[in-house]
């Protein structure tokens, strides 16, 4: 009997129309039933007030690079990296390559997901900014979006809004990895493989990280020697996603003073124990790198009142 009262609940609720029932649940004569086809509206009347609106069509019109927020879905304008392309010395093959891939993108050719990996202040940062920023110049439908590496899961919805537009985007995630493996390394692939759409042809991914393959070099060590195995072929499944792999090796003495002292010329920092200094602030640090003459720069000028780009 009980089984024979619930599908005829169901039956009189299929007989009429789901928004016929939400807007006027007198349609219903039996009253216990109206009571819970009520319930049930002002449940569904409360998810919608809870439900966040959906994000408003961004205007890529009012800059050239963004910064996506994955959790509102809204895209921030931010200004172009300050840096001129040139001031990056040390690293002109990295520089020629990246350049000729987003070149060749932004006049409508296909081209590869770049991978910029190495030692950590080797510049790769700074040099996919300011190489954005030099064909950008001259590519007027070309944009950057940054992406928080701690939103790797997103990259797929992002990569399908973006699918739609007429622009050509790169897509920016500095100082990648995957601490944890999975969830963020399968996303990553879901992006870049574009699922059974195949990847948008207006979309490239352009990211850093210290790790060729992107994961810690502890990852699946403890498992034995198959998991070890299994582990080595994720992690390089996900590298292996990205067509061009540039790396960036430690930076010379010769490197580390003809930055410093392109730094100094730029920018009028006119001292006669430059190189010297420049060493000593390099050992006081242990390392030599792009970052470590860009901040030798700073603190030079700060001492000698010069403004430096923000």
């Amino acid at each position: 009997m009980e089984r024979r009262a619930v599908h005829g609940f169901r039956a009189r609720l299929a007989a009429v129309k789901p928004f016929a029932i939400m807007a006027e649940p007198h349609l219903i004569s039996d009253a216990p039933e109206r009571d819970i086809v009520q319930t049930l509206g002002r449940i569904a009347a409360a998810l919608e007030r809870l439900a966040p609106p959906p994000p408003a069509d961004p205007d890529f019109a009012e800059a050239k690079v963004f910064r996506h927020e994955a959790q509102s879905g809204r895209f921030i304008p931010a200004p172009l990296f300050p840096l001129a392309l040139d001031l990056l010395v040390g690293v002109e093959s990295q520089k020629a390559r990246v350049v000729e891939t987003l070149s060749c993108f932004a006049a409508g050719h296909p081209a590869n997901h770049v991978l910029l990996w190495g030692s950590r202040g080797a510049g790769k940062s700074a040099l996919a900014k300011a190489s954005f920023a030099h064909v950008a110049a001259s590519a007027p439908f070309l944009r950057l979006i940054e992406a928080d590496r701690d939103d790797v899961a997103c990259l797929p919805t992002l990569f399908e809004r973006l699918r739609r537009r007429a622009e050509r985007f790169v897509v920016f995630c500095d100082d990648l990895s995957f601490e944890e493996g999975a969830a963020a390394a399968k996303a990553l692939k879901s992006a870049l493989e574009g699922g059974v759409s195949g990847p948008p042809p207006n979309v490239i991914l352009l990211a850093t990280s210290n790790r060729r393959h992107l994961m810690p070099r502890a990852h699946g060590e403890s498992g034995g020697p198959m998991s070890a195995a299994e582990d080595r072929e994720e992690e390089v499944s996900a590298s292996d996603r990205f067509g061009l792999w540039i790396g960036f090796p430690p930076m010379t003495q010769e490197a580390y003073l003809e930055a410093v002292n392109g730094y100094a010329a730029r920018f009028d920092l006119d001292v006669a124990d430059l190189e010297d200094r420049a060493l000593k602030w390099a050992r006081l640090r242990g390392a030599r790198s792009g970052r470590i003459a860009w901040q030798f720069t700073r603190q030079l000028a700060g001492e000698l009142g010069r403004p430096l780009p923000s």
